[in-house]
């Protein structure tokens, strides 16, 4: 038996958080709507964090803060003992946040270059084509919506690559297409690749296998790999996450954090990880460009604590989840088959085939809401309707009870 209590009904309501305050689809939200959305836990943080953060509150002055040696050396140690990949401090530039991190990546490696002095200098007609093409991004859909909307803010145009849907197993899955792949990265126009493992919301934790054929094509065709990493230790048992930098560093750029793992995300604390010294440059440049070189105190102090110290609590929370996903799997198997269920392998959210019902799935949405007072995320949002996520990291009894109404919605939904 863990030490960490996960079945606490924690009260988020009324603190301010997005979660559970803010308005919804349907307008403002009432107060007995039970919220599995957007993407963060119902737990409370490993005590080891708490208590280091308390230890700084204490303190009593919270102005601009340096980043430490300690820092560096605490993730450094982090990806060297759980996955075996050896990382330098050089290589870290620390973000507040991995959004406006992906967009900093994807506009210093669009919009600028190191000359040959190793001065950066803006690209020749802002980096677009000879006829004025915009640099395009390649994007495996469905994707993290705020994929899509750096991808617009950099000025770039979107180059997607439709992942496969297979229900032909036991359970229904997700494949990469790497004809489409090829072709797309096959164009001149096409600089980076912003990739997503494990998947949001496809919930896959792709296989060194795929991570070759991924790293050989954008690497044949000069198209930089920016792999978004944010959900990579919260694995299900039988699976193990690789970093894309493992399979080819010096064609990756990496964009990690502790937030998504330990529940830290308003802290504000990311880091871009790269060895490549010219694209560091311009990284730095657009960080601060953008007035981004500047960090919660509270993130620089989380991070440490989570890497030091939170393995045991990260180890219990996705037992749990775990569980949480087995339950969830489980009531729609026995009471909606008709709405199959994505094999879940990374990340605590499940992503739902809900094309039988045959309504947009944002109507679904906010009929949910309205109805039966929970709320789940339409697939529209992350570029293909039919589908919903639903967020699993919540206590137990709070998913069972959020079930039970779903369930009623989508049964009343199906037989309309």
């Amino acid at each position: 038996m863990g030490k960490h209590d996960f079945d606490e009904m924690t009260i988020r309501r009324g603190t301010n958080c997005v979660k559970w305050d803010a308005d919804s689809p349907a307008g403002p939200i009432d107060e007995d709507v039970i919220p599995l959305w957007v993407a963060d836990m119902d737990f409370k943080a490993a005590p080891e964090i708490t208590e280091a953060l308390r230890k700084r509150v204490e303190h009593g002055i919270f102005g601009y803060t340096h980043i430490p040696d300690s820092y560096y050396e605490s993730a450094i140690s982090w990806w060297e003992r759980r996955r075996g990949w050896h990382t330098e401090k050089d290589w870290y530039l620390p973000v507040d946040g991995i959004v406006p991190g992906m967009s900093i990546v994807m506009a210093a490696l669009t919009k600028y270059e190191v000359d040959a002095q190793g001065n950066v200098v803006e690209k020749e007609n802002g980096g677009k084509g000879p006829d004025g093409e915009s640099p395009k991004v390649i994007i495996q859909t469905p994707a993290y919506n705020c994929f899509f909307s750096s991808v617009r803010n950099d000025g770039c145009e979107l180059a997607a690559n439709p992942l496969i849907y297979d229900t032909e197993g036991d359970e229904p899955t997700w494949y990469i297409d790497f004809e489409d792949l090829e072709r797309k990265a096959a164009d001149p126009m096409a600089k980076v690749l912003l990739f997503c493992n494990p998947h949001n919301p496809c919930g896959r934790i792709w296989p060194k296998e795929d991570l070759k054929r991924v790293a050989e094509i954008c690497r044949r065709h000069g198209v930089i790999i920016v792999s978004d990493e944010i959900h990579c230790e919260l694995e299900m048992p039988g699976y193990r996450f690789t970093p894309m930098a493992t399979i080819d560093q010096d064609n990756t750029i990496t964009m990690n954090s502790p937030s998504k793992s330990f529940n830290i995300a308003g802290l504000g604390i990311s880091n871009i990880i790269t060895n490549n010294p010219d694209w560091r440059k311009l990284i730095d440049k657009v960080i601060n460009v953008w007035e981004h070189c500047d960090l919660n105190p509270f993130g620089v102090i989380a991070l440490q604590a989570a890497y030091n110290h939170g393995e045991r609590w990260l180890k219990e929370m996705m037992e749990y989840v775990h569980g949480n996903y087995r339950l969830l799997a489980g009531y729609f198997e026995k009471e909606l088959p008709e709405l199959p269920v994505t094999k879940v392998e990374g990340s605590y959210l499940a992503w739902v085939d809900v094309r039988a019902i045959g309504m947009p799935s944002m109507e679904i949405e906010k009929s949910l809401i309205t109805n039966e007072k929970v709320w789940i995320n339409g697939g529209l949002m992350y570029g293909l309707d039919g589908f919903m996520r639903i967020n699993m990291a919540c206590p137990r009894a709070r998913l069972q009870e959020a079930l039970d109404r779903m369930g009623a919605g989508f049964k009343r939904l199906l037989t309309r």
